[in-house]
C-alpha cells in the first residue's frame, strides 16, 4: 500500500471548499526523548468513539484468556457529542464519563490499555472528509506515535467506507487505522518522532476490519463453515461467542455482553442478554484489509485471523516472513499480460533456506516467475523483490474479480498470501458517484486498495417527477484509441435524455464524463426504501465497437412536494387553522431504523407551507405510550424520547449535513412546555441562540385534535405527563408546530430544489432510549444524508442565489491531560497523553505526595517551566484536584482533599509547549 495523506487531503479541500476553519497545528516536539519502555501489544483496536469495539470484544477476550495475547484500543474521540442516557453531563464532562464506561467495558474482555486521542466528537454525520477536515492532519500523528509507541502485529479498525448509515467518524478512522499501517512503517513519515522522540518504525503485520459484508452460520460452525462473502476475494474470519470462559464459567456472547452494557450512557444496558444456549450464537467476525505476512489456508479456528502474524502456522513459515504479492495494474484485460510484484522478507533471526515462488490464480490464468529469482538462501532480514507475469485467459469473463495466490516453500515450512485483480473490457463505463464516495475511490486507490470500492454500491438519486442529470465515467483500460456510446437501461417509470450520448477520441488509460438527464416518469412509484429492495436498479450499457461493458447502478427515488405559499402566517399553537396548509398532507409513517411497529405506537403525517419569510411545518404524530419526558434543561439529543426533527437542505446539493439546518423538537418537558435544539448540522446548540425568530408548539393526547390547546401534556390535561402515558390514560400522541425563519437557514433557499424531511423519532421506555424511527423520505442513515432527502417546489419564492454561511463547530473535545484514568496509564504504559509527545522521563517528577489532614502536600520537580494538573484519584474517582504553572526547580503543591475513600494516589500531567509527562504516585 501507498501512504495516501496528500491526495486524500487535496480531495478532502475541494469537497469541503474551505466551509470550516482550518485545524490548528500540532504543537512542535521538543528535544529528543530516550526509547520509552512502553507497553508491547499485540492487537490494536482502531475506532472513532468509546463503545465502537464493542462487537469484538469477545475475539479479544478469548484470545487473551486462551492465548495470552494482549490488547489494546485507540478511540480518535471520547464521544462527547453523543447522547446521555443517565444525566446532564455533556461536553467534556460527559467524554470523561464515557471514557470510564470504556475502560470497564473493555476491562471486562482483559483490554487495560485505552488511548484517547482528544480529537473533537462534533455530531453524527456520513462524511469522512468533513471528520478528516475538522479533526485535521494531527490525527494521522497521533495514531502513528501510538502504533510506533505500542508496536502491535495485528490492528483491528471499522469500515472506512461511506455505505448507507456509518458514521463518518467511524469511516476516518478505519482510514486513518488503514494509513497508519503504511506510515508507521515509513521512516519518511512524521520523522521527528524518530529523530526527536525515540521511537523506532514499526511494520505493522496485517490490519483486519471489524465485521464482514456477506453471509454466515450461526453457532459453533461458524469458525469451520467458510463465511460466504459478497466479494468472493474477500478473506474473513470468525470467534465463535459460545465458547465458555474458563475464568468465570460463563459463555463468551455473555461476557461480550456485559462489557456492552457498561455504555450506560448509550442506553446500552438495556440490551437484552444473549441465548443462553452456545449453539444459539454466532461469530465475532472480521475481513482481512491487507497482510504482510503469510495467513493460513483455511480460515477456521478462534486464531487464524492472528496466524502467522502473531500466532505459528502449522507447517507455516516462520514468524516474521514478509510476503506479499501486489498486481499492476487492478483491472486486467483478458488474454493481456501484466507484472504482478512479489516481496519476499526473511524474518530478522532466522534464514529462509531453499525458498521457491509460485504464484497461481484460477483455472485458465497463467504465471511466470523468473528462474533464479530468489537466492539459495534468504538471511535474516534480507528482502527481495521478483515481478512476476501473469496472464489471463482471452476467453476471460469481464468484471469477475478474483484472487491471485503467492506461495513460498521452504525447507522449513510454506505460507501464502493473496491480491485481488478484476477483469475488465477495454472500455467501462461507472456510475460517477456522489462526492462522499468519490473521495472514497480516489482514497482507495492512493492507498492502493481498489477492491475496498466495493464496499459501497454505486447509487443516483432523482426525486419524484423530477429530472436529475446522471453522469456516467468512462474509462479506457484498452491498448488503442476508443470511441463509442453510453446508453442507460433504467427501469419501468424512468426515462434518459438523450438516449445515447456519444464519445470518440479516449485515449489509453484516460476517462472522460458524459451525463444524461433521466426523469421519472411514473410518479406512483413507491419512493424511498419503500421501493422493492430500496431501490430501482438500471445497467450503464457502453458500446465500443468491438465489445460491451454493462455495469449495475441503483437509482433512489426520494418524494417531492410542492410547497404553497400563503398569505397570512400560520398561527403557532400546534393546531391546522383553516387555510394554513393548503397542500397535500404527507405520510411521513414510513420506519428506516428501529423496531416495526403498528400505526397506533408509530405514525404520522406532515404538512407545510410557506411565507415571504419563513417556512412553516406541522406534523401529527400517533403514538401509544409517551417515552420519558425530560427537563427543559435536557432540550437537547432529541433522538433519545419522543421527537419529531425537521431538516432543510436550502440548495438541495449539500454532501453533508454541516451546510443545512436541523432541529429536533420535544413535543413536552417536565415544565411543561415544548422545546427545541439544532443539532448536527450548521450551527447545533439550544434553539433560542441557534435559530433566534423560530417558534414551536405542540398538542399532546385526546386534546390534539381541539383548538387552543397548545403547549404540553400538562397543559391539556394528560394524564401521566412526567412519563409512561397510554392511551387507556388519554394519550394517543402529539402534534407540533414550527415556524422555521429563512433567515435562520445556511444559505439562501433554491425554490426550485430545497432539500426537506421530516424524522420521527418514538420511544416506549422511560430508559431515555428510542425504538422505532419513522418518516418522509426514509433510508438507514437518512438524518445525514442531505442527497436523501425529499424534494421541495416554492412557487413564487425569488431566488437570491447562493450566500453560504459558514459551519459553526463546537469545541467540546474532553483532553488527556484532563483524564485521571488516561494520565494513570501513561506513567504506568509510558505513551505519550492523548497520543501526543511524551517529554523525556527526566522532565518532571513527583518526589513526594504525603497527606496531612484535609491536604495533600504533592512536591514536583521540574527542569523546565510548564503547566501541572494535579488530581487526587481513589481509584474511582476524583477527590481533589489543582491546575499551576510552574517553573523549573522544586515546587510544593497543597490539593484539598474533597471526599472519597482508600488508598489515594497522586496523579500529574506536566504540560509544555514540546509535549507531555504523566506522572503517578502513592499518597502517604
Amino acid at each position: 500500500m501507498r501512504a495516501a495523506r496528500p491526495a486524500a487531503a487535496a480531495a478532502t479541500a475541494a469537497l469541503l471548499a474551505a466551509t470550516l476553519p482550518a485545524a490548528a497545528a500540532p504543537a512542535a516536539s521538543g528535544t529528543p526523548a530516550p526509547k520509552t519502555d512502553a507497553v508491547d501489544l499485540d492487537v490494536l483496536y482502531i475506532g472513532a468513539h468509546p463503545d465502537d469495539e464493542a462487537g469484538s470484544l469477545s475475539a479479544f477476550g478469548q484470545w487473551n484468556e486462551y492465548d495470552d495475547i494482549q490488547a489494546g484500543v485507540i478511540t480518535v474521540t471520547r464521544g462527547e457529542g453523543g447522547g446521555n442516557a443517565v444525566g446532564l453531563e455533556e461536553g467534556p464532562e460527559l467524554g470523561m464519563l464515557r471514557e470510564a464506561e470504556e475502560r470497564r467495558a473493555v476491562g471486562n474482555a482483559g483490554v487495560d490499555n485505552v488511548y484517547n486521542l482528544d480529537e473533537l466528537d462534533f455530531f453524527y454525520n456520513a462524511s469522512a472528509p468533513l471528520s478528516d477536515q475538522v479533526w485535521g492532519d494531527d490525527a494521522l500523528e497521533r495514531v502513528v506515535r501510538v502504533v510506533r509507541s505500542t508496536r502491535p502485529e495485528v490492528i483491528v479498525t471499522m469500515n472506512p467506507s461511506p455505505t448507507s448509515g456509518n458514521h463518518g467518524h467511524h469511516q476516518q478512522a478505519a482510514r486513518l487505522a488503514v494509513e497508519a499501517y503504511e506510515a508507521a512503517a515509513d521512516p519518511e513519515a512524521f520523522p521527528e518522532q524518530l529523530s526527536e522522540e525515540g521511537l523506532s518504525t514499526w511494520r505493522v503485520s496485517r490490519i483486519l476490519r471489524g465485521g464482514a459484508t456477506g453471509t454466515g452460520v450461526t453457532g459453533s460452525a461458524c469458525e469451520t463453515t467458510p463465511y460466504t462473502p459478497a466479494d468472493t476475494t474477500d478473506r474473513v474470519f470468525g470467534v465463535w461467542q459460545g465458547r465458555v470462559s474458563e475464568e468465570t464459567g460463563e459463555l463468551w456472547a455473555l461476557r461480550e455482553r456485559k462489557s456492552q452494557w457498561e455504555y450506560v450512557s448509550q442506553g446500552w444496558a438495556v440490551f437484552p442478554p444473549p441465548p443462553t444456549d452456545p449453539e444459539q450464537n454466532g461469530c465475532d467476525w472480521f475481513t482481512l484489509i491487507a497482510s504482510r505476512t503469510p495467513y493460513p489456508a483455511t480460515t477456521a479456528g478462534p486464531t487464524a485471523a492472528l496466524q502467522g502474524a502473531l500466532l505459528p502456522i502449522e507447517g507455516g513459515l516462520p514468524l516474521g516472513t514478509e510476503l506479499t504479492i501486489d498486481p499492476d495494474p487492478f483491472y486486467v484485460l483478458p488474454g493481456e499480460s501484466f507484472t504482478a510484484t512479489v516481496q519476499v522478507k526473511a524474518p530478522a533471526r532466522k534464514p529462509l533456506v531453499q525458498p521457491a515462488l509460485t504464484v497461481s490464480g484460477p483455472d485458465g490464468w497463467t504465471a511466470t516467475v523468473p528462474s533464479g529469482a530468489l537466492p539459495r538462501t534468504l538471511r535474516p532480514g534480507q528482502e527481495v523483490s521478483v515481478d512476476v507475469t501473469v496472464t489471463p485467459p482471452a476467453d476471460a469473463a469481464p468484471g469477475q474479480r478474483v484472487a491471485l495466490t503467492a506461495t513460498l516453500d521452504t525447507r522449513s515450512g510454506s505460507g501464502s498470501n493473496e491480491a485481488a485483480v478484476e477483469t475488465t473490457p477495454a472500455v467501462r463505463g461507472d456510475l460517477a458517484q456522489r462526492p462522499e464516495a468519490e473521495v472514497f475511490a480516489g482514497w482507495t486507490a492512493d492507498v492502493d486498495l481498489p477492491k475496498l470500492v466495493s464496499l459501497i454500491a454505486p447509487i443516483a438519486s432523482v426525486g419524484t417527477g423530477r429530472t436529475q442529470p446522471v453522469s456516467v465515467d468512462v474509462t479506457n483500460d484498452g491498448l488503442t484509441p476508443a470511441a463509442g456510446s453510453v446508453t442507460l437501461d433504467l427501469a419501468d417509470g424512468f426515462t434518459a435524455s438523450p438516449a445515447s450520448v456519444p464519445f470518440s477520441g479516449l485515449a489509453p488509460g484516460e476517462s472522460t464524463t458524459v451525463t444524461f438527464d433521466v426523469t421519472n416518469t411514473d410518479t406512483a412509484l413507491p419512493t424511498s426504501n419503500r421501493a422493492p429492495g430500496g431501490g430501482y436498479p438500471f445497467q450503464i450499457v457502453t458500446d465500443f465497437g468491438s465489445g460491451t461493458d454493462t455495469t449495475n447502478a441503483t437509482l433512489e427515488l426520494v418524494p417531492t412536494t410542492t410547497v404553497p405559499q400563503v398569505s397570512t402566517a400560520p398561527t403557532i399553537d400546534g393546531v391546522a387553522g383553516e387555510g394554513e396548509y393548503p397542500g397535500e398532507v404527507i405520510d411521513s409513517s414510513t420506519m428506516w431504523e428501529g423496531q416495526a411497529a403498528p400505526a397506533e405506537d408509530a405514525s404520522s403525517t406532515t404538512r407545510v407551507s410557506y411565507t415571504d419569510d419563513a417556512l412553516y411545518v406541522l406534523v401529527e404524530v400517533t403514538d401509544d405510550v409517551l417515552g420519558t419526558v425530560l427537563p427543559l434543561e435536557d432540550c437537547k439529543r432529541h433522538w433519545r424520547t419522543d421527537s419529531v426533527e425537521i431538516t432543510v437542505d436550502p440548495r438541495g446539493t449539500s454532501s453533508n449535513t454541516s451546510t443545512t439546518f436541523k432541529t429536533g423538537i420535544f413535543p413536552t418537558t417536565v415544565e411543561g412546555d415544548a422545546c427545541f435544539q439544532r443539532d448536527a448540522d450548521n450551527r447545533q446548540g439550544p434553539g433560542a441562540e441557534t435559530a433566534p425568530g423560530m417558534e414551536v408548539a405542540a398538542v399532546m393526547g385526546a386534546s390534539r385534535s381541539q383548538s387552543g390547546h397548545a403547549g404540553s401534556c400538562g397543559s391539556c390535561g394528560c394524564a401521566a405527563c412526567a412519563g409512561g402515558a397510554t392511551a387507556a390514560q388519554g394519550y394517543t400522541g402529539y402534534t407540533v408546530e414550527a415556524k422555521i425563519p429563512f433567515d435562520v437557514l445556511p444559505d439562501n433557499v433554491d425554490p426550485e430544489r430545497m432539500g426537506l424531511n421530516v424524522l420521527v423519532y418514538d420511544s416506549d421506555t422511560q430508559d431515555k432510549t428510542g425504538q422505532t424511527r419513522i418518516g418522509w423520505s426514509t433510508f438507514n442513515g437518512v438524518q445525514a444524508d442531505p442527497f436523501r432527502w425529499a424534494l421541495a417546489t416554492l412557487p413564487g419564492l425569488a431566488d437570491a442565489g447562493s450566500d453560504p454561511v459558514e459551519p459553526i463547530m463546537p469545541d467540546t473535545a474532553a483532553l488527556s491531560v484532563n483524564s485521571p484514568q488516561s494520565i494513570a496509564q501513561s506513567a504506568e504504559d509510558g505513551v505519550g497523553l492523548g497520543g501526543g509527545p511524551r517529554l523525556p522521563s527526566r522532565t518532571a517528577s513527583i518526589t513526594s505526595a504525603e497527606a496531612s489532614g484535609d491536604t495533600v502536600e504533592v512536591q514536583l520537580r521540574t527542569r523546565s517551566a510548564g503547566q501541572a494538573n494535579v488530581f487526587l484519584w481513589d481509584g474511582e474517582s476524583v477527590v481533589g484536584q489543582t491546575s499551576v504553572e510552574v517553573g523549573s526547580g522544586r515546587t510544593t503543591l497543597d490539593v484539598p482533599v474533597t471526599g472519597g475513600s482508600g488508598d489515594l494516589t497522586a496523579l500529574v500531567a506536566f504540560i509544555t509547549d514540546d509535549g507531555t509527562l504523566a506522572l503517578s504516585e502513592e499518597v502517604d
